[in-house]
C-alpha cells in the first residue's frame, strides 16, 4: 500500500473513531489485507508501530484546548470561597466567552431534539437510547410523548489539533516559569 493511501486511511480512521467510536469495514479490510508472497519479499522491514491512541487522549486534548483558550481548568480548580459574587461573575464572563469560542472552533455542536425546554415532544418507537434518555414513568416501547427537559447535544464535526508525543498526551497545560 502506498504512502498516500496509508495517510488517507489514517485520517479517515482517526475521524471515524472520534465521530463514531468504530472503524469502517473498508479501513479494516484495507489494513488487514494479506500481501502476496512476492510483495512480502520485496517490502522493507516494518518500522515499529507508533504508540496507540487511548480514548483518554482526546479528552485530555479537549481539556487542554479549553484551558489554553479559556483558562477553564484554572477557574475550576480555584477555591472561590474568598471571592465575592461580583468578582466570580466577572471572571465567569471571560471564561465562558473564551471557552465557548474554543468549543465552536473544535466542534460543531447541534441539539439532538429541536424545541424549547418544557415543551411537549414526541419520541418515536425505536429511538436511539444513546441519543434520547427517557425519564419518569416509562411504560411500553413507544412512541412516547413527554416534556422536553434538555435538548441534548451531538457533535457533527470534530477538529482537534494533532496529538503530541505519547509522553505529553496527559499534559493539560504546562507549568510556566519566568526566568529573570
Amino acid at each position: 500500500m502506498g504512502f498516500g493511501r496509508r495517510i488517507a486511511l489514517a485520517f479517515r480512521a482517526f475521524f471515524a473513531l472520534l465521530r463514531h467510536g468504530a472503524l469502517p469495514a473498508e479501513i479494516i479490510a484495507a489494513a488487514t489485507a494479506e500481501q502476496s508472497p512476492a510483495a512480502d519479499a520485496a517490502s522493507p522491514a516494518v518500522p515499529p508501530a507508533a504508540p496507540a491512541e487511548r480514548p483518554e487522549d482526546g479528552a485530555v486534548l479537549m481539556l487542554a484546548v479549553l484551558q489554553r483558550e479559556g483558562r477553564l481548568v484554572d477557574f475550576l480548580m480555584e477555591d472561590l470561597g474568598g471571592y465575592s459574587d461580583t468578582q466570580i461573575g466577572a471572571a465567569v464572563r471571560d471564561v465562558h466567552a473564551n471557552c465557548r469560542r474554543a468549543l465552536e472552533t473544535a466542534l460543531d455542536v447541534e441539539p439532538i431534539l429541536d424545541g424549547a425546554e418544557d415543551q411537549a415532544v414526541s419520541v418515536p418507537a425505536g429511538f436511539d437510547p444513546a441519543s434520547i434518555k427517557l425519564v419518569g414513568r416509562v411504560v411500553g416501547t413507544g412512541p412516547f410523548t413527554g416534556m422536553l427537559r434538555h435538548r441534548g447535544w451531538r457533535s457533527s464535526r470534530v477538529q482537534l489539533p494533532a496529538l503530541g508525543a505519547p509522553g505529553s498526551r496527559q499534559i493539560v497545560a504546562p507549568a510556566e516559569v519566568e526566568i529573570s
